[in-house]
């Protein structure tokens, strides 16, 4: 067998960094209440992360806001300009319904 072995892998390559790097935990509970409406979300969604975009969204943006992640244009993250208004479309539709 070879001197890496099957669990030793590759002992000579460097490793990479994450693409984005590091971020502080939330030791503070700063964003808690972001995090868990997206938790809520995914669990009420069949774990449909698409569907809940919008509180992934409004967690980054609270991780920006408390200097727990670098700031960076919402597009850097995977979001669009137009998703803005499909979500504030999708929130007075649900509001119309509610009455």
């Amino acid at each position: 067998m070879s001197a890496g072995g099957a669990f030793g892998g590759n002992r000579g390559a460097r490793p990479v960094p994450p693409e984005k790097g590091v971020f502080p935990l939330d030791h503070m509970h700063l964003c808690d209440l972001e995090k868990k409406e997206y938790i809520n979300c995914l669990k009420t969604s069949g774990h449909k992360s698409e569907k809940c975009r919008q509180f992934s969204k409004k967690y980054l943006e609270c991780r920006m806001e408390k200097n727990l992640m670098a700031k960076q244009d919402m597009s850097e993250l995977g979001f669009r300009k137009d998703e803005e208004r499909e979500v504030s479309a999708d929130e007075s539709e649900t509001a119309r319904i509610d009455k």
